[in-house]
C-alpha cells in the first residue's frame, strides 16, 4: 500500500513539474539531492556512532539491565499479560532506554526481539496479542528525553541551537505517548 501511496505522489510531482515547466527544477533537484544526502550521513553517521557505542557500552555494563529493572514494574502495569520473568519486559525495557535517548535505530533490534518473545506467548499466531499493540503503540509514540538523531540532523543542516528542542520534544513524545497508552487502554477495554 505505501508503494502505490509514493508513486502516486511522485508521479503528481512529475506531472506537476511537466504542466508548469519546471522539468529542469526537478532534473536538477535529482541531483544535488544526491551529494546532500552523501553529505547530511557524513555528517551525522559520526554523532549516531557515537550514541549507539555509548549505548552498547551501557548494555554490556548492566546499566540497560538496571533501567529496565527500574521499568520493570511499570512495564508490568503496561503488560498484564506478559509473565513478570519474561525476557520480553528486558527487550521492551532496553528498546524503551533507546528510545528515550532518541536512538530508534539502536533501539529497533531490541523492539524486534521483543516482539519475538511477545509472539511466543501469543496464543493466535495470526493476531497481534493485546501486549504486542501496547508495545507497538509505547515503541512510537515513546517519550524522547535527549533527541540524538533529531539534534544531529539540525546541526548537519546549520541550526543555530540544534538542542533548543529537547523540553519542546519531551512535552510532546510525553503527551502522545499518554494519549495512545490510554487510547491503548480504552480500546482493550471496550472489547
Amino acid at each position: 500500500m505505501i508503494n502505490y501511496i509514493w508513486f502516486s505522489l511522485l508521479a503528481i510531482g512529475l506531472f506537476y513539474a511537466f504542466i508548469t515547466g519546471n522539468v529542469d527544477v526537478v532534473n536538477a533537484e535529482i541531483l544535488n539531492s544526491g551529494s546532500k544526502s552523501f553529505s547530511l550521513i557524513l555528517e551525522m553517521g559520526p554523532i549516531v556512532i557515537l550514541w549507539m557505542g555509548i549505548l552498547k557500552i551501557a548494555e554490556k555494563s548492566g546499566l540497560l539491565d538496571a533501567f529496565a529493572r527500574m521499568l520493570r514494574p511499570i512495564l508490568c502495569k503496561l503488560f498484564p499479560s506478559v509473565k513478570k520473568d519474561s525476557k520480553a519486559l528486558g527487550y521492551i525495557a532496553s528498546n524503551v532506554a533507546a528510545n528515550s535517548l532518541g536512538l530508534g535505530s539502536a533501539a529497533t533490534p531490541f523492539g524486534l526481539k521483543a516482539m519475538e518473545e511477545l509472539q511466543k506467548d501469543n496464543e493466535d499466531k495470526e493476531t497481534a496479542s493485546d501486549a504486542m499493540i501496547t508495545f507497538l503503540v509505547l515503541n512510537t509514540s515513546g517519550v524522547t528525553i535527549i533527541p540524538t538523531t533529531v539534534i544531529a540532523l539540525r546541526m548537519a543542516t546549520g541550526s543555530a541551537n540544534p538542542s533548543e528542542i529537547i523540553i519542546t520534544g519531551l512535552i510532546a513524545t510525553i503527551c502522545s505517548s499518554v494519549a495512545g497508552l490510554l487510547m491503548d487502554y480504552y480500546m482493550r477495554r471496550k472489547r
